[in-house]
C-alpha cells in the first residue's frame, strides 16, 4: 500500500513572536535571525528528503522558512487557505490576560466547543477549517506527490491537525507548537497517522 507522507512545519521565529505580538493573517512579518537559523537547521536535517512539492501559506514567513528547499528547484504552491487565523482587531497588539479579557474569553469558548465564535473582526476556527478543506482535498488528490512539505502557522496548524486526525476543533490546543517544529503524518488513503509530534530535535 502506498503511503503519502506530509511533513508539516510551523514557520521560523519572527521578532513579533519574541515580543508576544499577535500576527495572524494580517501581519506579514519576516523571520528574524533566530528564525533564519531555525530554517537552516531544518534544511540541514531534512534537505535530503525527496519532496515532490512544497506548499505554504501566502505569508512571507512561511516562504522564508522553506527557501532553501525552493532554491533546490522544488515546485512550490501557496494558498491563502493555509494562512494563519485572522485575529481581527487583536492583530499587531500584545495580549496578556490583564490587557484583553475578551481575547482569553474567546479562547476559552473554543476549548468548550464553541468554535464558531470569531474574534472581533476576525475568524473562528470553523472559518479556518472551511478554507483549509479545499487545500487538503487538493493535496490528497495528487497521489503522485508521495512526500510533500507544508509550512504554515501555529493556530492554523492546530486546526489542520484536528481535521486530518479526526479530532474536534475544541481539542486543538492539545497540538502544541514551536517555531520550526515538525509534525510528520502518514496517509494511507483512508486515514492519517501522526509519526512525529512537535519534533524539534533538528533545532538542538
Amino acid at each position: 500500500m502506498s503511503v503519502k507522507k506530509i511533513y508539516l512545519i510551523r514557520h521560523g521565529q519572527t521578532d513579533l513572536n519574541v515580543r508576544g505580538i499577535v500576527q495572524g493573517s494580517g501581519v506579514d512579518s519576516s523571520l528574524n535571525e533566530v528564525g533564519r537559523r531555525q530554517a537552516a537547521q531544518f534544511f540541514a536535517a531534512y534537505g535530503h528528503v525527496p519532496f515532490a512539492k512544497v506548499y505554504t501559506s501566502v505569508l512571507q514567513r512561511t516562504h522564508q522558512s522553506v527557501q532553501a528547499f525552493l532554491d533546490l528547484g522544488l515546485p512550490h504552491e501557496q494558498y491563502a487557505g493555509l494562512n494563519e487565523i485572522s485575529w481581527g482587531a487583536r492583530e499587531g497588539t500584545r495580549i496578556t490576560a490583564e490587557e484583553d479579557e475578551e481575547y482569553h474569553h474567546v479562547l476559552q469558548q473554543w476549548r468548550l466547543g464553541n468554535t464558531s465564535i470569531p474574534m472581533i473582526g476576525g475568524e473562528s476556527p470553523d472559518d479556518v477549517a472551511a478554507r483549509q478543506r479545499p487545500v487538503i482535498d487538493l493535496i490528497l488528490s495528487r497521489p503522485e506527490e508521495e512526500t510533500v512539505l507544508v509550512c504554515m502557522h501555529g493556530r492554523a496548524m492546530r486546526v489542520l491537525l484536528c481535521q486530518l486526525l479526526g479530532y474536534p476543533l475544541s481539542c486543538m490546543d492539545a497540538f502544541e507548537h514551536h517555531n520550526l517544529c515538525l509534525y510528520l503524518l502518514d496517509y494511507t488513503g483512508s486515514m492519517f497517522t501522526a509519526r512525529n509530534f512537535m519534533d524539534i530535535a533538528h533545532l538542538a
